[in-house]
């Protein structure tokens, strides 16, 4: 059991208490391995970005605590991951990729080839032209004609 307790305040805000002080301290958890181990590393930082705890795995924690750390950091982050490439404006950058995500199919610009960085032998982060990241987690689960235009840019 942990010696420390995470709840939420009036407005919302996670709160992080000691048995041994009743001071409460509003944190924010933030993930050390956020692609490649989202489940392991998570530090619960101050609003001042210094760490409080540091959680080696999350299914280390009482249930209640689990769920809402990971309440917490689906509510801060937003990675789409891509299912599939449906087109591109033109094989040169900077063009428009039509895509369809886990989040419903959309579009988005990217600027140059710079903006894609592979993360794994098998996955991908593509960046837009306003910093919003798009996952490939898998390239060999895209369909043919995604393989194909995700290889020109590889």
């Amino acid at each position: 059991m942990p010696d420390f307790h995470l709840s939420r305040n009036a407005f919302g805000r996670m709160i992080l208490t000691y048995p041994s002080d009743s001071t409460e301290k509003e944190i924010v958890p933030v993930r050390a391995f956020p692609i490649s181990d989202p489940s392991e590393g998570i530090a619960l930082v101050d609003l001042h970005g210094h760490e409080q705890i540091w959680i080696d795995r999350l299914s280390d924690l009482p249930q209640s605590f689990r769920e809402l750390i990971e309440e917490e950091l689906a509510s801060r982050e937003f990675i789409p991951e891509i299912k599939r490439i449906i087109e591109l404006s033109s094989l040169i950058t900077p063009n428009t990729w039509f895509v369809e995500t886990d989040r419903g199919n959309t579009d988005f610009i990217l600027k140059g080839e710079e903006a894609i960085r592979r993360l794994s032998p098998s996955s991908v982060m593509i960046t837009d032209q306003h910093g919003i990241h798009f996952l490939i987690s898998d390239r060999s689960k895209l369909d043919r004609h995604s393989r194909k235009l995700l290889d020109h840019f590889l």
